[in-house]
């Protein structure tokens, strides 16, 4: 720190995991988590199956509401204000939600307008999102034409498609090839 300047405020976090707990029927799957977030941190969930990652993951996107404590992401509480919050995340589940017999732009449009995004800024931003996650050229081919892991970057690209201010990614490399999993 230079002479006669302040330090920096420390930014606020943009999840703040508080005292949760959750159980089910009488067991305990999460027992007294807490954690914060910063901005552009990465921040990485391990532990054996069965630990509670899943349990936690659905929390967080507001699936599930927890037994005690709060989550809260940019400001926003996951249990008390999921519909609020949903707009701010981009969230990626381990299982698959893209509809195969969609094309990879279709999958898309169909997730932009269950994010109010519509017409030509919409197309713009599909355009965008699929040369992100390399399938400019494949917009058009049926997601059942699809390896694995092509298939997987189009649910990235659904998680990413509305610019949210936090991306949830559960398994996120899931069937990926290196190259993509370093993109």
């Amino acid at each position: 720190m230079e002479v006669g300047r302040e330090a920096e405020p420390a930014s606020s976090p943009v999840i703040a995991v508080q005292n949760i707990v959750h159980r089910y029927n009488g067991r305990t799957a999460l027992d007294d988590v807490s954690f914060e977030v910063r901005p552009a941190e990465l921040f990485g969930l391990l532990g054996p199956n069965g630990s509670g990652k899943t349990t936690l993951f659905r929390i967080l996107s507001t699936l599930m509401i927890p037994t005690a404590g709060r989550a809260l992401i940019v400001g926003f509480d996951a249990a008390k204000e999921p519909a609020a919050l949903r707009r701010q995340i981009g969230v990626v589940f381990q299982a698959q939600s893209v509809d195969e017999k969609l094309t990879a732009y279709e999958n898309l449009w169909h997730q932009g307008h269950l994010y109010g995004l519509h017409g030509a800024a919409l197309k713009k931003r599909i355009i965008e999102i699929l040369g992100r996650v390399g399938l400019a050229d494949r917009a058009k081919e049926l997601v059942e034409t699809f390896s694995g892991g092509m298939a997987r970057r189009v649910e990235l690209a659904k998680g990413l498609l509305h610019h949210p201010s936090v991306l949830l990614l559960d398994e996120p490399t899931t069937g990926l090839d290196p190259g993509a999993r370093r993109h």
